[in-house]
């Protein structure tokens, strides 16, 4: 069977729940593989695909004789069949995080359920172990952004705008070799730089500005984030204390991540050294990466997580001070046995364009 199915059944087992409705796409891309509109089931003893006849051609081209999944047509499907497939499972479980009240109940009455139990991300916990296809997939999508960021510090030029640059971030992404972007790309110039969200505008490229890059790609479906800050012409002194803060946090964050560390402690190592130089750290010091850009675990502080190995995580505090300008400095990490590999390896110097 499908091992990403066995183990899943492995844990539904072992909360004493027989049967599950998947309906998130992105875990149903995790689990066997397909990007088409439908719903899986698993019950005591099938694996169920219920989908439309848009999709049925391109379902059973992707699957493999290992998923050992039975693809129905929706429309060939009766009411006596919903009714059907879970008459023998007391329990069974769904995606608490993405199905709607509305979805619940018709859940409930579509297939007769004696008792629909949250699973508390069971899933999407199992996704923070990445096998070695997963962890390949994310790897060649950093060394594509890695590239993508060597090319913008020729491309940047003042007078340009940050809606320029942030489409030619996702053309060069198509013309070599992935997918599309893992996320809206941020390019923040100047003033826009104290904002850790900001979203790209017309304003122009000016000598003396400081931008902040935040931008991944998807490589077979899988993502990568890295975020550099660059200066253009020159460094100004009121920012060289407050990179050289970040940097520094950013890196021992990364001598500290390893299997078996505590999100929770990582964030307030950055936190404490950043308050005692009078700053904040105002979001989470990183997140997982995988299909979906921000995944489990987080590393801040409404969590508690232990770092594992085979987990990709990213690494980036950042200081915004408004109105004035901002620094976030992010690679995307594998944690390993000992210690870490980060997958984006752009150098993280002054670089001045």
């Amino acid at each position: 069977m499908n091992p990403r199915l066995q183990c899943l059944r492995n844990k539904l087992k072992a909360q004493n729940i027989e049967g599950m409705i998947i309906s998130n796409p992105v875990n149903i891309k995790y689990l066997i593989g397909i990007e088409a509109e439908g719903i899986l089931l698993l019950t005591r003893k099938e694996n169920i695909y219920i989908t439309d006849s848009r999709y049925i051609e391109m379902v059973q081209s992707t699957l493999t004789i290992t998923d050992e999944i039975i693809v129905n047509d929706v429309k060939n499907i009766t009411g006596e069949d919903y009714q059907n497939f879970f008459c023998f499972c007391e329990n069974v479980g769904f995606e608490e995080d993405y199905v709607t009240y509305s979805k619940y109940k018709e859940y409930m009455h579509k297939y007769r359920i004696n008792n629909l139990m949250e699973t508390e991300q069971i899933i999407e916990k199992q996704r923070t172990i990445k096998d070695k296809e997963e962890i390949d997939n994310v790897r060649k999508a950093c060394e594509i952004t890695d590239k993508c960021f060597k090319y913008l510090l020729d491309f940047i030029k003042i007078g340009m705008t940050e809606k320029e640059i942030a489409y030619e971030i996702q053309r060069y992404f198509i013309a070599n070799g992935a997918s599309g972007l893992a996320f809206d790309s941020i390019v923040a110039s100047g003033v826009n730089s104290s904002m850790p969200h900001a979203v790209p505008t017309d304003k122009i490229i000016e000598n003396g500005d400081i931008i902040t890059l935040d931008f991944g790609c998807k490589y077979n479906g899988y993502c990568s984030d890295m975020t550099r800050t660059i200066f253009v012409g020159y460094v100004k002194e009121e920012i060289k204390e407050i990179y050289n803060l970040v940097l520094k946090n950013q890196k021992q964050t990364l001598e500290e991540m390893y299997d078996g560390a505590n999100t929770k402690i990582l964030f307030k190592m950055v936190e404490n050294d950043f308050k005692i130089h009078k700053h904040e750290l105002p979001h989470a010091l990183g997140h997982g990466v995988g299909l979906d850009v921000h995944e489990e675990p987080s590393i801040g502080l409404r969590k508690e997580n232990i770092l594992r190995e085979h987990m990709i995580v990213t690494d980036e505090p950042g200081i915004y001070i408004p109105g004035k300008f901002g620094v976030r400095i992010e690679d995307t990490v594998l944690i390993t046995k000992s210690g870490c590999e980060p997958l984006t390896k752009s150098y993280k110097g002054y670089i001045i364009i």
